[in-house]
């Protein structure tokens, strides 16, 4: 049987494109952005409940309470789509942020491995997964920023702001509003500072804990690869991280949204430092951690699910 040049031709490209995919950095470039993808689109309603109680400050109604509540609350004022409103571009957001992150660490990892003469360290992990939190924070923190705002202008917190929406916003226009009417390109980077603080550590804490605990998996009788160790092993870490820089993380979204309709929103913070010592003083040790229980039940069970994919996704382009 004859094969002709166009099979020929496919089967190249084929074999090009796997040889491509099976690098290890494109690997996990496409693995940890599918892994992103899949688990913020699971826990998409929790993540806009946290949103929601984080940016009640002290001069609020507090239309919401309680993470179930919240979400109740959501799906009635704004039907099915309100759990997931903002979580296109959430996804959109998450891909190359968490392909980035994850690709950076990897190749951190190598990098690292390459100047020294014994096995990575807790340390060494904790390094190279904060650059990968660094840099992921860089590259796609405006479409972070634009979704906050969104999630707040389609809310009942909107009702606190003068001139409540009709519909909701979208992308492009919340893009140009911030871009002219809050100062041009900078604007679009407001709030990165506390962005960036809280997500190093973040990723640092998840990915070392993470990776420990796979290796005292592979050295010991129990089966790693059994899906139920990878989602609590990232469940865990996910938790350990999550509670010990949360501060930070609710710092973040206040920073976004705090310029929006004059700063009706109830806070205006001068530094970080100050934004901090004014939750602890004006809203108590509780308000630093205001919707925490909604963050955990988001993080919790989306680094679970993403740890699981991404582990899952490598292997099989391993073996592919």
């Amino acid at each position: 049987m004859e094969v002709s040049a166009e099979q020929i031709n496919t089967g190249g490209t084929y074999e090009v494109f796997k040889r491509v995919l099976k690098n290890d950095s494109n690997a996990s470039f496409l693995a940890g952005g599918i892994a992103g993808a899949i688990s913020r689109t699971v826990v998409s309603p929790f993540e806009r409940a946290k949103i929601l109680l984080q940016l009640q400050g002290p001069g609020s109604a507090q239309a919401y309470h309680g993470m179930f509540p919240t979400i109740y609350k959501m799906f009635r004022d704004e039907g099915w789509r309100g759990l997931f409103r903002g979580n296109t571009l959430n996804c959109i957001r998450i891909f190359p942020y968490s392909a980035v992150q994850y690709a950076v660490f990897e190749d951190c990892k190598v990098l690292i491995e390459k100047y020294k003469t014994t096995p990575l360290t807790s340390f060494d992990r904790f390094v190279a997964a904060s650059i990968g939190g660094v840099v992921s924070v860089a590259v796609t923190y405006p479409l972070d920023l634009i979704r906050a705002r969104i999630t707040v202008q389609t809310a009942s917190l909107s009702r606190l702001m003068k001139g409540k929406l009709a519909r909701p916003p979208g992308v492009l226009e919340t893009l140009r509003e911030v871009y002219q009417n809050e100062g041009g390109f900078f604007a679009l980077y407001k709030g990165i500072v506390p962005t960036t603080l809280g997500v190093a550590p973040y990723v640092a804490i998840n990915f070392t804990l993470y990776e420990n605990l796979r290796s005292l998996m592979d050295n010991s009788p129990s089966d790693f690869s059994n899906p139920v160790w990878k989602l609590c092993a990232g469940a865990f870490s996910s938790f350990v991280g999550g509670v010990m820089i949360y501060p930070l993380d609710l710092l973040r979204k206040r920073y976004q949204v705090a310029s929006m309709a004059g700063g009706e929103l109830g806070f205006r913070y001068n530094s970080v430092s100050h934004a901090l010592v004014s939750i602890f003083t004006s809203e108590g040790f509780l308000g630093a951690y205001k919707g925490l229980s909604a963050n955990l039940y988001k993080i919790v069970p989306s680094m679970a699910v993403s740890w699981l994919c991404y582990d899952s996704i490598k292997d099989w382009l391993a073996h592919w």
